[in-house]
């Protein structure tokens, strides 16, 4: 990497050319990439599927983001501008985590490791402390406090000049992204029994506000963020030190409200994939429980010839049964009827 001091003009063309090597991101993006992909290959080998969407969203939208963020011109160009910093951040705390949990990791660990270190995941994931970590409201409050903490105390300013730091900070933006977006889209065992599909669109849309808390304060802030290191590192280009702490904000209000609109895409279509497995389930339970009975003895008979000689249906299950599901069945009758 060049000298920040003698880094070219940030247009489009340095901004596409411009790359560095980050090889603690490209550790995590292989080896995070290679599990996934020996858990696709061992399904497949057993001649089960696994959701070729699911792959791509993981690859491209998770893994593609966390390279794109930490190696390309938003890294190179982050110790002499503030907008790239921010954005690189923004899209690691929002972003990424979003791809990785629609490619659903932990279901396909489930599904191709060995029956004793599933039953450990499961109980990992199930724990107090991991359903606490991922209650909605304290999982939402942590991604607040993290991106306060970061630009509002002298940890930012550290991180430009420490590598250790800097990799600490952009694997807490991760993490605390993944213990939001995670059981909102895949880990309903994470989750109270009351957070349902209508909720959790609730929740999305909430912690779009939250989100967007940082990127205002620092847009309409006159105290800048860092301002000593931007300050030593100077350029004889682009915007000023306050226009270039605007655009910053800017940038991470717009950003926070855009990656609502993608998580609460895929909140609804996991709503609907859960409501269709519920519907496949209840129409084959319902041909097995239809099925008629041969007609009454004649002792039990009644008077009635044409009556004894039709045969009786068996009481369907949602007639005697409580629950969701049969009060459900009971309403959509009672319209038919």
């Amino acid at each position: 990497m060049l000298a920040v001091t003698n880094l070219p003009e940030l247009t489009v063309a340095t901004f596409l050319r411009s790359w560095e090597l980050d090889p603690f991101a490209l550790a995590f993006v292989v080896a995070a990439g290679a599990l996934y992909a020996a858990g696709v290959v061992r399904l497949r080998r057993r001649g089960e599927h696994w959701s070729v969407p699911r792959t791509v969203a993981f690859a491209l939208m998770g893994l593609g983001i966390v390279v794109f963020s930490t190696m390309s011109a938003l890294s190179v160009y982050s110790e002499v501008l503030f907008w790239p910093a921010t954005t690189q951040n923004i899209i690691l705390d929002l972003l990424a985590p979003l791809g990785l949990a629609i490619g659903d990791p932990l279901a396909l660990a489930r599904r191709t490791l060995p029956e004793r270190s599933a039953a450990r995941l499961d109980a990992v994931v199930g724990s107090r402390v991991v359903r606490f970590l991922t209650f909605p409201l304290v999982s939402s409050v942590a991604v607040l406090v993290s991106e306060m903490s970061i630009y509002f105390t002298p940890y930012f300013q550290t991180a430009l000049g420490n590598e250790a730091v800097k990799q600490l900070m952009h694997l807490q933006l991760l993490v605390t992204g993944l213990l939001f977006v995670l059981p909102l889209l895949t880990g309903q065992e994470m989750l109270p029994r009351w957070c349902t599909h209508p909720v959790r669109a609730f929740l999305v849309f909430i912690d779009g506000l939250f989100d967007s808390i940082p990127g205002v304060v620092i847009l309409l802030s006159n105290t800048l963020v860092a301002g000593h290191w931007y300050a030593a590192h100077p350029r004889s280009w682009g915007p000023t030190l306050q226009h270039d702490q605007q655009i910053a904000g800017g940038l991470m209000f717009t950003l926070a409200e855009l990656v609502g609109l993608p998580f609460m895409m895929a909140v609804f279509v996991e709503w609907w994939r859960t409501e269709r497995a519920k519907t496949a389930e209840l129409d084959a339970r319902l041909d097995r429980e239809l099925v008629p009975v041969a007609a009454r003895p004649a002792a039990d008979a009644p008077a009635s010839r044409t009556a004894a000689a039709a045969p009786e249906m068996v009481r369907p299950w949602w007639e005697t049964e409580g629950g969701e599901v049969a009060d459900r069945v009971r309403r959509n009758q009672q319209r038919q009827g």
